[in-house]
């Protein structure tokens, strides 16, 4: 058998650094969601200046989805802290880690190209539907969205679907998160459109990664307790370049589409490795 890599040890820092940090900002990943505190400042949207080191609450393990390991970039799906209730699900044109704490998905993972945009005309379904796969226990409902004030936000964006039965399986709640409906259909909406039409230019395959970040503050909604994002990151891998870029967004009515933030910036924000299987340039 293959000898085991040894797994890297995080350095420590010196108590002075330590103290910096913990009045600056306490990042925490908690049951398998990602959760942030920010600063009495508030949440910076730029790149600049550089977030401090995550401090990590445990060990991280490789996740395998070993019947679609094709939508994750060089066959390798991403790297997380560990925490319970995590289901690995793979769909048509897309696949989802599931939390079943957040009763939401903590990524969802797609590949894209030129071929399969220029296919994706689709017609919405709009029929939402919780997937059997997943426990009741563990699960969103449609009632828990109704009347919350929040829309049924898809992580792997309908209109990226290019046949119908990928965009009936976007429409599973496990591909969803309460959204802020001016965001849904406003800047977020722009994110992902820019996406499609990036993809288009590209000279092959494009890689993208969506998910929910839950802040302290985070909301509940729902009978089954579905957690509130404060944040939403999208990463975005060309294939052909080894280039990333991630945009991290509010999940609040004044959300808007700026600057994308590196992939090495995402890493620090969400303490996930995204991108295991390759090399970013």
């Amino acid at each position: 058998m293959p000898k085991k890599k040894p797994r890297k040890r995080h350095r420590s820092v010196t108590s002075g650094i330590a103290v910096t940090l913990r009045r600056t900002a306490v990042w925490l990943i908690t049951a398998g969601a990602i959760s942030i505190q920010a600063t009495s400042c508030g949440f910076l949207p730029a790149p600049s200046p550089p977030a401090p080191s995550l401090e990590r609450s445990g060990p991280t393990t490789a996740t395998q989805f070993s019947g679609c390991r094709e939508f994750f970039a060089g066959g390798v799906a991403p790297s997380i802290p560990q925490a319970p209730l995590q289901r690995e699900l793979c769909y048509e044109a897309f696949a989802i880690l599931h939390s079943g704490t957040s009763k939401t998905p903590v990524f969802v993972a797609e590949r894209l190209a030129r071929a399969s945009i220029e296919d994706a005309n689709e017609k919405r379904t709009n029929k939402f539907f919780a997937d059997a796969r997943l426990p009741r226990s563990e699960r969103a409902e449609l009632s828990d969205y109704k009347g919350s004030g929040y829309a049924r936000g898809h992580m792997a964006p309908a209109g990226d679907m290019s046949n119908p039965t990928a965009m009936a399986q976007s429409f599973s709640l496990a591909n969803m998160v309460p959204q802020n409906p001016t965001q849904n259909s406003g800047a977020w909406s722009k994110i992902e459109q820019d996406t499609r039409r990036y993809v288009l230019r590209a000279k092959g395959n494009v890689f993208v990664i969506t998910g929910p970040v839950f802040g302290p503050e985070s909301l509940i909604v729902g009978a089954n307790r579905v957690r509130v994002p404060t944040h939403l990151f999208k990463l975005v891998y060309d294939e052909s370049t080894g280039k990333a870029w991630a945009h991290w967004q509010p999940n609040s009515e004044d959300a808007r589409a700026g600057r994308p933030i590196s992939y090495g910036d995402l890493t620090q924000r969400v303490g996930m490795e995204l991108l295991p299987g390759v090399e970013v340039r």
